[in-house]
């Protein structure tokens, strides 16, 4: 074994391990295992029975064992006894096809068969709520611009001050945090790195900010839309490729347009080209649409998509390029699964160098403002049902991200949706009870 995890749990105090894997649907598992059992975990795996997850298996499978990445390890800081460990999800002794760090892994393969080694930066967003979760947590947070509040974020200095302290012990090289656009909202980043890493490391980050809000007596919570009216939280990802030594940025080319070199072209053209289907992904739950599809919300813009675009360093579009050699995708929302999030840029950017995707006309205007005056792009899905058969309708996505997943996700995903719409509202009382 390259890695003993026994030998570095005993190093560090550790005591226990979460084995940990991520499902279709984003949600966290895990199995809390003694430091002694740990390496006999690193060959065999932490067992599961699959069906009691967000997977598409049934009582009669086999027990699904999640094998440890040694490399992903991280000490608790808040509860150094215990670590965390990313998983790949095996079943008979072969990658369970639609687990989504398997996913992942696959299309990395892929990358790197053609030459690219795609790293992400993200920005996670989320609201700090009380912690029945009906409220934000700062009763004092109530100005009609909240962005950047200096005292709003001061308020919260004890939780976010502890994120960030850890960060930098993990050596994520954080560089920034701050209330957002919404009462109640924030933003915290860290340096970009390879793709799978960025995956681990958006997945710990959510567990480790639930964690830390929990211990302060909060909620913390990524949901696209929790508050009608408020902005709601995106997941932006920042993305660039290199060559596979990591030397070289191959999408930087100054003597293009914004930086932008032809093979960085076509990648975002494949972005474009699958954009819709894209949605079914990135923006996974029902509450996504109200986020992408929002009116204006009390601070006057939702800094959300709701059409296929890009431009330069404008943020009205779905896609911008705020310098040369990256550019950030903006359609993501604090739902998206980390590992399916980093996969389907990988496929549908894959495509579009392997096609020579082109991205179409790049539209410097105000999205907000001057959107009507844009003829002939598409308009992002309107829902989680629309999204879902543009996903379906895209074979190409659906083979690149591997039909074991897709038809494992389109199942459970319609599944949800047909739950959602048998689920009676308020609405519908208030609305049509004297019809």
């Amino acid at each position: 074994m390259a890695f003993d995890l026994e030998e570095w749990a005993k190093s560090k105090g550790v005591k226990y391990f979460m084995v940990s894997f991520t499902d279709l649907f984003g949600g966290q598992r895990a199995k809390l295992v003694p430091t002694q059992a740990i390496n006999e975990m690193a060959v065999d795996g932490a067992g599961f029975a699959g069906f009691a997850t967000w997977l598409d298996l049934t009582p009669a499978h086999p027990d699904m064992m999640a094998v440890p990445d040694p490399s992903s390890a991280i000490q608790l800081p808040w509860k150094p006894e215990v670590a965390w460990v990313a998983a790949n999800c095996v079943m008979e002794g072969k990658p369970l096809a639609q687990a989504p760090r398997n996913v992942l892994r696959k299309l990395v393969d892929e990358a790197a068969k053609e030459g690219l080694r795609v790293k992400t930066g993200v920005e996670p967003e989320f609201f700090l709520l009380a912690p029945e979760g009906d409220k934000v947590s700062d009763p004092w947070d109530t100005a009609e611009k909240p962005c950047y509040d200096q005292q709003a974020i001061m308020r919260r200095y004890d939780v976010i001050a502890e994120v960030a302290d850890y960060m930098m012990e993990f050596g994520w090289e954080p560089y920034q945090s701050d209330h957002e656009d919404a009462t109640g909202q924030f933003e915290m980043n860290w340096k970009y790195d390879d793709v799978l890493r960025s995956a681990d490391k958006l997945s710990f980050f959510k567990f480790m900010m639930k964690s830390v809000a929990e211990k302060h007596g909060l909620r913390a919570t990524f949901m696209p839309k929790p508050f009608k009216g408020l902005t709601g939280s995106g997941c932006h990802a920042h993305i660039s490729v290199w060559s596979l030594d990591g030397e070289k940025n191959v999408f930087a080319d100054s003597s293009k347009e914004l930086g932008l070199s032809d093979q960085g072209r076509h990648f975002l053209g494949g972005i474009m080209k699958h954009a819709s289907a894209l949605a079914a992904i990135t923006n996974p739950t029902v509450n996504s649409y109200k986020r992408i599809n929002a009116p204006r919300t009390s601070s006057g813009a939702t800094w959300a998509p709701n059409t296929v675009t890009w431009t330069g360093n404008n943020r009205t579009h779905m896609v911008r390029v705020p310098g040369p050699g990256r550019f950030e995708l903006r359609l993501p929302d604090g739902a998206a699964n980390p590992y399916l999030m980093q996969a389907v840029i990988l496929a549908a950017g894959i495509d579009g160098v392997r096609s020579k995707a082109d991205p179409g006309r790049r539209y410097d205007i105000d999205m907000y403002q001057d959107g009507h005056k844009v003829k002939g792009a598409p308009k992002l899905p309107l829902n989680l049902l629309d999204a879902l058969r543009e996903y379906d309708k895209d074979k190409t996505l659906k083979a690149m991200m591997g039909e074991e997943f897709s038809d494992a996700y389109m199942k459970l995903k319609h599944k949800e949706w047909n739950s959602f719409v048998s689920h009676f509202s308020r609405w519908e009382h208030e609305n049509t009870l004297d019809i």
